[in-house]
């Protein structure tokens, strides 16, 4: 029988992928803590309502995993985190501190082509900044995103966070005569200018009303560097940038403005220098919605990251960690047939001492035992034969450097404690 495939666009975690997850989550706590931000969930299942309110449609229509429950609700496993947020506020919003600053670290699920650094099962960091309004806090958003790529090894020259306005670019949209009721339509006709082809680019603008002497200023409107300058609120933010140490990943970008539909002022993305990652991540301020799924009026700003692209990145930029797999420590052989038991105890004794200690199940050869240690990574192993248990001692196998030791039983978990210290120095 062939062996039954996991679902398409599902990822299954080896523990040397789980690793690499662990290292991700322990340093986006890191940062999102250093920064003052709480971590909290939401459930894995929302009604398609919550997004219908705001995410656009082609988030709910086309992208989200819908099914009808027993009552005949239509649910959706979560493709975003945001509009549950703003949920969860709306739900609490008068017994919550202000300002509301949470993180949250969680599985999400789209409905769309699987493809290089895209799946429809992925994890993805969140960071929010609710019950401010001004462009400091959009600074100071877009600064942890800095901080977190400086404290992973990419640096300003391989990642920078683009940056632009919402309202500038409404602004810039009413001189070209552009009507209100357009706008969305020209903001996802933008935010696919480097997804798409020209001409098709061209010819979606004329669909969507655009003479040609609006779609030629329009094109020259996404190619002014020094548009930001007009922008009292984009000004505001790159002087806080500056004061906070982050402006050095941060760029102006005008094609920036974001697909989804509830964003209302600073948006940002961050990219790879080479151009091929263009959406590390994603954010910016959304204002109306925790208004839109019912709360009061709560100014909000925010952005996401998928696991996905970023380990893409560390890749390409050789930055990811090389990770152990395995947790122990220390590997407690089973010297021969008979010793299951000491050797049981032993393992259990340096647990107690608060070591990572592994015990192999078996009385296999001594050679295979410490095989499986050092593939695993294992750095040390402990031997208890009759010879070592008879002089009150354990041989300690340093597997890195092929080093041994007799050591007295009373020392070991000290001694052992040591060695580890001096591995990690070296």
């Amino acid at each position: 029988m062939p062996a039954i495939q996991p679902v398409k666009g599902t990822r299954d975690f080896y523990p040397e992928d789980m690793a690499l997850r662990q290292w991700l989550y322990a340093r986006i706590r890191e940062v999102s803590e250093r920064f003052g931000y709480q971590q909290f969930e939401g459930p894995f299942l929302e009604r398609l309502e919550l997004y219908a309110a705001k995410s656009g449609e082609e988030l709910v229509k086309e992208q989200s995993f819908v099914f009808p429950d027993r009552g005949g609700d239509l649910i959706t496993l979560r493709p975003e985190l945001t509009p549950t947020l703003a949920r969860m506020v709306a739900t609490r919003s008068g017994a919550l501190p202000r300002p509301i600053r949470w993180w949250s670290f969680g599985p999400f699920w789209r409905y769309e082509r699987p493809q290089k650094g895209r799946s429809r099962e992925f994890f993805q960091w969140n960071i929010d900044l609710l019950g401010v309004d001004t462009p400091e806090a959009d600074a100071e958003l877009a600064s942890v995103a800095a901080e977190f790529f400086r404290s992973i090894g990419l640096g300003p020259e391989v990642v920078q966070i683009a940056v632009n306005n919402r309202k500038l670019v409404e602004a810039q949209l009413d001189s070209l005569g552009v009507p209100p009721v357009r706008r969305q339509a020209i903001f996802k006709l933008i935010d696919r200018r480097e997804k798409t082809a020209q001409a098709a680019w061209e010819k979606n603008a004329f669909e969507n009303g655009l003479s040609r002497a609006q779609l030629d200023a329009l094109t020259q409107m996404l190619t002014d560097q020094e548009a930001w300058k007009t922008s009292p609120e984009l000004v505001r933010f790159f002087e806080a940038a500056e004061a906070i140490g982050s402006t050095e990943y941060l760029v102006y970008d005008p094609t920036v403005v974001r697909g989804l539909d509830y964003y209302t002022g600073i948006v940002f993305e961050a990219r790879d220098a080479g151009g091929e990652y263009r959406s590390i991540l994603g954010g910016g301020r959304y204002d109306n919605l925790v208004a839109d799924v019912g709360g009061d009026p709560v100014p909000a700003t925010g952005w996401a990251m998928g696991d996905m692209v970023l380990g893409l990145v560390l890749e390409k930029y050789g930055v990811r960690p090389a990770l152990r797999a395995a947790p122990a420590q220390v590997l407690v052989t089973v010297f021969d047939p008979g010793r299951e038991a000491p050797s049981l105890r032993l393992a259990a004794e340096l647990r107690r001492e608060g070591l990572k200690a592994e015990w192999y199940p078996r009385a296999d050869r001594l050679p295979k035992q410490l095989k499986y240690a050092d593939r695993l990574g294992i750095p040390l192993a402990v031997i208890e034969g009759p010879e070592e248990a008879a002089a009150g001692e354990v041989t300690v196998k340093d597997l890195k450097a092929r080093l041994q030791e007799r050591v007295a039983r009373p020392v070991l978990a000290s001694r052992l404690r040591s060695m580890l210290e001096q591995a990690q120095q070296a």
